[in-house]
């Protein structure tokens, strides 16, 4: 049995006309939406697909039929069926979760190499900032506004970002985890996990196995950071994204990420980004 948790469907007129925008026919979504999946479900479209679809999953496990062979897809891992394929997947645990969306354009059948491979999402410097379920959060609730035109480019504009931090932070976890320390690879894994934390240099060092001294010498040697200094620039960077998709005061998200005073916030975040929070948040409202 599959449940749709969440699902929006573009009609086949709406789809028409982002295919013929000049603003959005680079690359446009089609459909989006959260499927759960019970064991030894089949999720089959039976014919070729006549868009593109990504599938992101956010819980258990299954088998994915790409290119006619069986892969396992697991937690954190998505895949991308491509045009014109089959989808194919089984779940084989006792509850499977999906985050999916359809989409085409001309960008889509250049990006065509990257399709039909499973892949990691690994953590890494460059792709621990990309908030995927928050990036669909937006998508799914702007759909729910309605399809008018406005609403559509802007919808077709997250999506863009969202499928970029899937297909390009994978090659940029790949270099990393060819050339940096697997220490550190670790460390910021867990800093990216404890963003809603206050983590002092020596809770860090010993969580790495590594005196405070040692390990803030091996980690600004891979990053040209200090711990907490990297530390802080991936709070600002993930506070970024609250300004841009939650409703959130600045207050708010000072006190999410652990800062003792708002002020501080707004201090740091003017010295990394090079204006203020509440600027931040005005630059894309006119």
């Amino acid at each position: 049995m599959i449940k749709e948790i969440r699902y929006y469907s573009l009609p086949g007129a709406l789809i028409d006309e982002q295919k013929n925008n000049p603003i959005t026919k680079d690359l446009y979504i089609t459909e989006a939406g959260e499927i759960e999946m019970e064991k030894g479900t089949f999720w089959n479209s039976r014919i070729k697909l006549h868009n593109y679809i990504i599938a992101y999953c956010t819980k258990g496990e299954g088998i994915a039929i790409l290119s006619g062979e069986e892969v396992p897809v697991a937690e954190e891992q998505f895949f991308i069926v491509p045009k014109d394929d089959i989808l194919k997947f089984r779940s084989t645990s006792a509850k499977t979760r999906f985050l999916v969306a359809g989409f085409n354009g001309i960008k889509a059948k250049k990006l065509g190499k990257e399709f039909s491979v499973v892949r990691n999402l690994v953590p890494s410097m460059n792709n621990m900032v990309a908030n995927r379920d928050l990036l669909f959060d937006e998508i799914f609730n702007n759909l729910a506004k309605g399809f008018h035109d406005e609403n559509l480019e802007y919808v077709d504009f997250c999506f863009g970002h969202l499928l970029a931090t899937f297909i390009y932070a994978n090659h940029t976890s790949d270099d990393l985890a060819d050339k940096s320390n697997p220490v550190v690879r670790r460390i910021i894994n867990y800093l990216g996990k404890n963003l809603e934390k206050k983590l002092t240099l020596e809770q860090i060092a010993l969580e790495a196995g590594y005196s405070t001294t040692y390990f803030t010498t091996l980690f600004k040697k891979e990053t040209n950071y200090s711990p907490i200094s990297y530390f802080s620039h991936l709070k600002i960077l993930k506070a970024c994204e609250f300004l841009d998709y939650t409703h959130m005061k600045v207050k708010e998200i000072s006190f999410y990420f652990c800062y003792s005073d708002p002020y501080y916030f707004t201090k740091d975040f003017k010295k990394k980004m090079g204006m203020s929070p509440r600027q931040y948040r005005q630059r894309v409202r006119y």
